[in-house]
């Protein structure tokens, strides 16, 4: 009796300690999982840039970050994708980890496709050209490539609809603004991104002003971009605009300094009387009203005068040096403001 006792108790012994060994060996392997989905070192937060190539496999993925040190195992970071439905989601660019960083991390950055970012500001009162030479300038793109991006932009609704130049078609509506590119971005993506900026900025801001005045986008671009290109002081902003109105509405041509260095395609300091004769539309010595284009990008507080401006009797102002102007209502006024500052 005793005997067959423990002949049972054997077999349920044995079955006992299966169980244990089976259950220490899954918590075992739970911890060791996790382990691998733990950040390399926690304690090292230096930046890696890794650059994951286009149409990079996620095991290609696993092998970069394996090899950069991010990951302890690929095969867990493969495996992790996959449960996670992220294996075809992963995104190529020029990234920047760390060593801190946990391997779900990584993959949803990655997923995410945050790639690294920098900067890029487009100063107010740039041409079109001046914005493809700071391009360049940044590595973003070559100059044939600038061309071809100028070349390829669609329409946009406030886009002049004439046959002009790509250049001539543009000039003033790349928004002068800061932006966040990475470092694959386009010189198509950059262009498409001024201009959707200025497309929120306009709808957003200055549509319903506009049409309250009666004032196309285009002619409020244009005087915007004659009065960013003359104001140096912010507050002689609507001064000025309330000077160009004055003369548009007596017939006075504007002569405007800036639309001549526009029409030469060169910065000049000082103008002779040979550049006022410079044959171009956009010459407002030579033509009366307002020049063919914008001749730069405006900002906003041009934008903005231009739709408000002063109202004065100034038919006339004469930069006194220090980026300020003289204004004057008669000619005879105008003449004694020129002799006092030396022009």
């Amino acid at each position: 009796m005793i005997e067959t006792e423990m002949k049972t108790a054997k077999p349920k012994t044995f079955l006992f300690v299966l169980v244990l060994l089976l259950a220490a060996l899954g918590v075992s392997g739970y911890q060791l999982l996790r382990l691998q989905m733990q950040p390399v070192n926690p304690a090292d937060s230096s930046l890696v840039e890794v650059r994951l190539p286009e149409n990079s496999t996620a095991g290609g993925v696993a092998v970069l970050l394996a090899d950069n040190g991010l990951i302890r195992n690929e095969q867990v970071f493969l495996a992790y994708c996959r449960s996670q439905g992220l294996d075809k989601q992963l995104q190529a660019g020029l990234y920047e980890f760390n060593r801190s960083m946990s391997l779900p991390q990584l993959a949803a950055l990655i997923a995410e496709g945050k790639v690294k970012s920098r900067s890029l500001t487009i100063p107010e009162g740039f041409t079109v050209e001046q914005v493809g030479e700071l391009l360049c300038q940044a590595e973003l793109c070559t100059p044939p490539q600038w061309q071809e991006a100028l070349a390829q932009v669609g329409d946009y609704v406030f886009l002049p609809k004439a046959e002009l130049s790509p250049e001539r078609r543009l000039e003033g509506f790349l928004y002068p603004d800061t932006y966040r590119i990475d470092e694959v971005s386009t010189a198509g993506e950059v262009l498409a991104m001024m201009l959707n900026r200025f497309s929120t900025v306009w709808d957003q801001e200055f549509a319903a002003q506009a049409k309250g005045k009666d004032i196309s986008i285009q002619e409020a671009v244009i005087v915007a971009s004659l009065i960013e290109r003359e104001a140096r002081i912010p507050d002689e902003r609507k001064r000025i605009a309330g000077v160009i109105y004055n003369r548009l509405q007596t017939g006075m041509p504007l002569q405007i300094d800036a639309t001549v260095i526009y029409s030469l395609g060169e910065h000049r300091e000082i103008l002779t009387y040979k550049d006022l004769e410079v044959d171009s539309p956009y010459n407002t010595y030579k033509h009366r009203g307002l020049p063919a284009g914008p001749i730069a990008s405006p900002g906003r507080e041009s934008i903005a005068a231009a739709l408000a401006p002063e109202t004065n009797d100034y038919m006339y102002y004469v930069a006194r040096g220090d980026g300020s102007h003289q204004f004057s209502v008669t000619y005879n006024e105008h003449l004694a403001a020129k002799a006092r500052y030396g022009l």
